[in-house]
């Protein structure tokens, strides 16, 4: 196997393992982890093979080809750079794992934990290992919907849920923004190969969209990764699990916005605009997340805001946009992933072993677990900037690029100056998580005695805090290797020479970190007494709470703007809506008539009566409708069921059978869910005054008659030039010419749709099937009101669904209102069932395919419920729409796929012809399995929503075995209530 195929590898394993464990049951709490730490084990494992192939500015490609015409082809590439992310989001995956599984509590749902942390591994894998930029934009959403998965999984919390929609809101704002960045830059490269954005940076810096594209792409990395002024989500998503919490904060989530920024710098960086952006909003981060740090009561808290301030310090780096800044921003990257991981996960053992993360509450702690408190205290220590660890090497690059003279007074006072405070700040807050836990008196206020975890549950941290250690012993044995790959990755070839060693002698940066030190303790001891108070928040901007910004925002939006739009444009009932849909298209469809584009391009053709009273038949069947509609609307759907047989008899007509065929079948299935929906319609509400109706009812009625009017004429007019256009001026020819030499079937209809349209007839499906189970979810938790119809007319429903009911002592139940046997019905099950497979087979060469059998199956479904009731079905029938509907739309996606294992772009299609016994020649193209996932999709849909609506129509509703229920699963308590 090639090497460039691992990198799909890397990338598809979590995510069909987040499936398996999604499924493990709830006691196989052992397999989630043992599989967890599997797919990590793995990833970890390819990526270090990899190593070699990517030092020297070496880059690792794996292409698919998806739509190569429009240059969207799945690209996977990995150099340097993105290989050191590999190595954090795998390696710090593996700890996290090994940890999760002795801090979640058995009670839990584990398996939809590990399910959630898989699929964000991988999602947060694809980001880094995406080689094309729209690709990119797909996987960093994902990033963002897997971690509002994980900031909610005790969604019983309201804080969690609160932190959850935030964070999403937040990120997706910002994803948003990035795509259409990314569109712009595609738009002026020309390409969307990240190889050549990043090969095009003279080009996009001089154009002139170059500051629009620069402002949607950083607005997708501020607000991922917690900059000003978007920091205020981070503190927010503490509400998750402390495994959650440590992976996210480490080595993903946040680290996704500091990646975007490296991985565009050499095609963005170095202008005025992104140097005053990026710098400071960095610089403001850097200060304001470091000084709420020292004043928070909660450990998580503490850490979190301390992560923003370390994330605006990376943010700083590149925004000098020099080498050797983006030099120290890489090597930071890396620093705080390994000690921000293992004091998240040092707060997480706290908390279980006390049941609190309260620093007011926590003191003395050393004597009870010495073991955890040493590595505490080396993990801070390196995030204070001490020397001899990994954290210092770090800051004393940042301290040198700060301490360079420039013209700019900004860059010579605030930088330094800012540079050195915020290391102060980083001083005093490290201080206080450990001397405030671990020191002083023994705690008096737990409800426990505190002790040292399991030994495998600390293992972690250990792992973590002695590659602190090494790295800031011995640097250029440990960390030079694998940073030189990933400098020279984004840097390029030309890196300035730059030094990992531990002592440079004396100089400016040296003294920074003195008074960094010196000053830190100083003013924590300064602070001492303030702190120990317990006053929550900051001085100064106590009362400056991102979230009240946010949430007054979101009310302001969501409440106020969207009640008065409601007001404005909104109603309850479906007539108004309808017409104000049908007044935006006949506007949208009169705007090029406008432009002196007519419609009519043929010649007129000559009259035939015979077709003439077919229409008129059809026009009067829907004239008549629209007038019984405000009677009796059974009448109404049997007289619009006139109309649709007039129009499928004009398919007829115009020789297409294959369209004919399906309107016939959608109408009879359409006519029985309408039926069984008459329930749900609002009573008709007429304006009457003393004179007869209302000027509102009249005006509404004239408005109602002139849309239907203009739109029937409309679409009459359209379809009249269709027909009648010239030979050879629509893309009709095309499909004559190639359908069979390109598609291998002469069924040009059904080969455009499996085979030239495929793409499209994917989407089509997967939005079938989710229309049907959102209208299964809601048929579940609601009902209609009992006067919602007229009362005469309700209960004629409710009386024919009474005799349809199994439990009565009849011998037809059907008879008295279809007059027609129920074993007739019954015996029809198999003939229909024939009847299907005979249109599916001959729908690549003949008139039928898959979505014709498909609706002609779930007809069969429907008359064995029509003759015995819902519960002498589901007594006798396993029908399992759900499973009908996953397996339409996997065999669908699994066929398109296949193509790609010969070489292929997606959804391509081949063709063979086989002789099958009693049946003769049939086609057996690929398309043939993607018809097959579109006829199990409309079955499972189709019957999924009527049986649906049956359950919910007879007057005492049962729930089906048969169907799937609706899970209310009771979230497991928090670590803290179990205990």
């Amino acid at each position: 196997m090639a090497s460039s195929t691992f990198l799909i590898a890397i990338v598809a394993v979590p995510f069909i393992a987040s499936l398996l464990a999604a499924i493990l049951p709830q006691s196989a709490r052992n397999a989630e982890a043992w599989l967890s730490g599997a797919v990590a084990i793995f990833g970890l494992a390819v990526t270090i093979w990899l190593y070699p192939q990517v030092t020297d500015g070496g880059v690792l490609r794996q292409e698919i080809s998806w739509i190569p015409e429009l240059g969207l082809n799945l690209i996977f590439r990995i150099d340097g750079f993105a290989w050191l992310f590999c190595l954090l989001i795998t390696g710090v995956g593996l700890l996290v794992v090994l940890y999760a599984r002795y801090y979640m509590s058995p009670k839990d749902p584990v398996p939809r934990f590990f399910a959630f942390f898989l699929a964000f591994m991988g999602s947060m894998l694809g980001v880094v290992l995406s080689g094309n930029i729209v690709q990119l934009v797909i996987f960093w959403e994902l990033t963002s919907i897997t971690s509002f998965l994980l900031i909610g999984y005790w969604f019983h919390l309201a804080q969690a849920r609160d932190g959850a929609r935030m964070a999403l809101t937040v990120t997706g704002l910002g994803g948003l923004g990035l795509l259409l960045g990314m569109l712009i830059i595609g738009h002026i490269v020309g390409s969307y190969d990240l190889d050549v954005v990043l090969a095009s940076g003279d080009l996009i810096k001089s154009h002139p969209l170059y500051v629009p594209a620069l402002l949607l792409v950083l607005l997708g990395a501020l607000t991922k990764s917690a900059q000003f002024p978007f920091q205020f989500w981070l503190p927010h998503a503490m509400a998750a699990p402390t495994p959650v919490s440590a992976y996210l904060h480490s080595a993903t989530m946040v680290k996704a916005g500091v990646f975007l920024l490296v991985r565009f710098w050499p095609v963005m960086a170095g202008t005025d605009a992104w140097f005053w952006i990026v710098t400071f909003a960095g610089l403001t981060t850097l200060m304001l997340g470091a000084y709420i740090a020292i004043f928070q009561t909660d450990l998580k808290g503490l850490l979190a805001y301390s992560t923003i301030s370390h994330l605006g310090l990376i943010t700083t780096l590149l925004g000098m946009s020099s080498p050797l800044a983006a030099v120290a921003a890489i090597f930071h990257i890396a620093n705080h992933a390994t000690f921000k991981a293992s004091l998240f996960m040092a707060a997480g053992i706290i908390d279980h072993e006390t049941g609190t993360r309260d620093i007011r509450k926590l003191s003395g702690l050393f004597r009870f677990m010495p073991f955890t408190a040493t590595l505490a205290m080396v993990a801070s220590a390196a995030m204070a900037g001490v020397p001899l660890l990994n954290g210092f090497l770090s800051k004393e690059m940042f301290f040198t690029e700060t301490a360079l003279r420039d013209a700019n007074p900004f860059v010579n006072l605030a930088l330094p100056i800012g540079a050195t405070v915020a290391g102060m700040f980083s001083v005093v807050y490290s201080l206080r998580f450990v001397h405030g836990v671990f020191f002083g008196p023994p705690p008096t206020e737990l409800d426990r005695v505190p002790h040292e975890p399991p030994a495998l549950m600390r293992r972690p941290i250990e792992i973590l805090v002695l590659v602190c250690l090494l790295v800031g012993i011995i640097p250029g044995i440990t960390i030079a290797p694998f940073l030189a790959a990933a400098v020279v990755s984004v840097v390029g070839p030309d890196t300035p020479y730059y030094s990992l060693s531990v002592w440079h002698g004396f100089n400016i940066p040296l003294a920074m970190s003195a008074i960094a030190l010196v000053g830190g303790v100083l003013l924590y001891l300064a602070l001492y007494n303030y702190l120990n108070r317990g006053i929550e928040g900051p001085p100064l901007i106590r009362n400056l709470k991102g979230q009240r910004i946010f949430e007054r925002v979101l009310v302001t939006i969501s409440w106020k703007w969207a009640k008065a739009l409601e007001k404005l444009l909104g109603t309850r009932r479906l007539q108004p809506q309808l017409a104000l849909l049908m007044t935006l298209a006949v506007i949208a469809a009169f705007i090029p008539l406008l432009g002196g584009v007519g419609p009519l391009a043929g010649s007129p053709t000559p009259f035939d009566p015979a077709f003439a009273l077919v229409w008129a038949v059809g026009i009067v069947c829907a004239v008549v409708a629209t007038y019984q509609a405000k009677f009796h609307r059974l009448v109404a759907l049997v007289l619009l069921g006139g109309a649709g047989l007039m129009t499928c008899i004009t398919f007829v007509w115009f020789s297409a059978p294959d369209l004919a065929v399906t309107q016939l079948l959608v109408e009879i299935v359409t006519t029985v869910l309408i039926l069984l929906g008459l329930r749900w319609l609002p009573k008709r509400v007429e304006f009457h005054t003393e004179d007869g109706l209302s000027r509102k009812a009249r005006f509404r009625r004239v408005r109602d008659l002139a849309l239907a009017i203009i739109a029937g004429c409309g679409m009459a007019l359209m379809s009249y030039a269709i027909m009648t256009r010239p030979a050879g001026q629509g893309i009709g020819d095309f499909f004559l010419e190639n359908s069979y030499k390109l598609g291998g079937g002469t069924n040009v209809v059904n080969v455009m749709l499996v085979d030239f349209r495929g793409f499209d007839t994917l989407g089509e499906i997967t939005v079938l099937g989710i229309v049907a189970l959102t209208v299964f979810a809601l048929l579940r938790r609601f009902r209609p009101a009992s006067d919602s119809v007229e009362k005469p007319e309700q209960q004629r429903i409710q009386n024919a669904f009474d005799d349809q009911r199994p439990d009565r002592n009849s011998g037809d139940t059907i008879n008295e209102y279809l007059m027609i046997p129920a074993v007739i019905m019954q015996w029809l099950f198999p003939v229909i069932i024939v009847l299907a497979l005979h249109i599916f087979l001959r729908g690549h060469d003949q008139p039928g395919g898959g979505f014709a059998a498909g609706i002609i199956m779930s007809i069969a479904f429907i008359l064995q419920y029509m003759a015995g009731g819902t519960r002498w079905v589901e007594e006798r029938l396993r029908i399992l729409p759900v499973i009908w509907i996953g397996s339409g739309l996997l065999l669908a996606l699994l066929t398109g796929l296949g193509s790609w294992l010969f070489g292929y772009p997606f959804m391509t299609t081949a063709f063979q012809y086989a002789e099958i016994p009693f049946i003769g020649r049939v086609p057996m193209a690929t398309a043939l399995l993607f018809d097959l996932g579109v006829f199990n999709l409309v079955v499972g849909a189709t019957v999924l929503i009527l049986i649906a609506l049956a359950h919910q129509s007879v007057r005492a509703p049962r729930v089906s075995r048969r169907l799937p229920p609706v899970v209310r699963e009771e979230a497991a308590p928090s670590p803290e209530e179990a205990r």
